[in-house]
């Protein structure tokens, strides 16, 4: 808190710039707030400096067809059906039958479409676009530089989050990964910053959904102080980045 508290007060001509220059672009709140999943499942009001524009909720399932990770799990899907055909065509010429029907009160489907569409849910948890266009010019600069991400020292301060962490998740996404899979990822600290944040930020290529969502377990495992500050460090060196994140 002390912390939180000291950097607030450094940065604060920093804020009241931001601020007064996202007043100054377009109408709205200068603070977005939303709910957020955090440790433990905890749900808590997580603060942003807005970078979108004020509809940029309700435009959200206009541009899901664009999203990076939907795009990156059907790629995936097409090498996976490829090679289930080649194992069918193997399987009709031996005679065996490798699908299995699953049975609900209503509907009966095969084990591979159901094992197919909750991969599919899951990978969609996480919603990002390339060159967004809901975002606003002060936002894409606030973004490049992690601007937006200061009034967050303000939910440290409240005890919500810690410096270093995963990231708190919408509702929509932290109600997809309560599976046994997923939910070491809520056992850790939530945070300003974390591991997949230093690890592919910048210039080092794109991540994907399930790559991120290893890094946070990763995290969770095995976080320490000594972690948390190498983790600290790194965040420094990724603030210019190549790509809004």
């Amino acid at each position: 808190m002390l912390a939180s508290g000291s950097a607030i007060l450094c940065l604060s001509p920093i804020l009241i710039l931001t601020a007064l220059a996202i007043r100054t672009e377009s109408n709205g709140k200068i603070v977005y707030k939303s709910k957020r999943v955090g440790s433990n499942y905890k749900i808590f009001d997580f603060y942003k400096f807005r970078s979108m524009y004020s509809d940029a909720d309700k435009r959200l399932a206009e541009y899901q067809q664009l999203n990076q990770y939907t795009k990156s799990i059907a790629e995936e899907e097409f090498k996976d059906s490829s090679s289930a055909a080649e194992i069918s065509q193997q399987s009709s010429s031996s005679g065996h039958e490798q699908d299995i029907l699953l049975f609900s009160d209503n509907l009966s489907t095969s084990e591979n479409n159901y094992l197919k569409t909750k991969r599919t849910e899951r990978s969609n948890a996480f919603f990002k676009l390339e060159n967004d266009p809901r975002i606003t010019r002060v936002g894409h600069f606030i973004r490049k530089y992690s601007i937006d991400e200061l009034p967050q020292l303000f939910n440290i301060l409240k005890g919500d989050m810690s410096v270093v962490g995963n990231r708190p998740l919408p509702l929509y996404e932290a109600e997809l990964l309560t599976s046994d899979e997923y939910v070491q990822r809520f056992m850790a600290p939530a945070g300003l910053t974390g591991l997949w944040q230093v690890e592919k930020r910048g210039g080092a290529g794109k991540m994907s959904a399930e790559e991120r969502k290893q890094l946070d377990i990763k995290y969770a495992k095995d976080f320490s102080f000594h972690m948390d500050m190498m983790i600290i460090i790194r965040t420094f060196t990724a603030f210019i980045q190549k790509e809004d994140v």
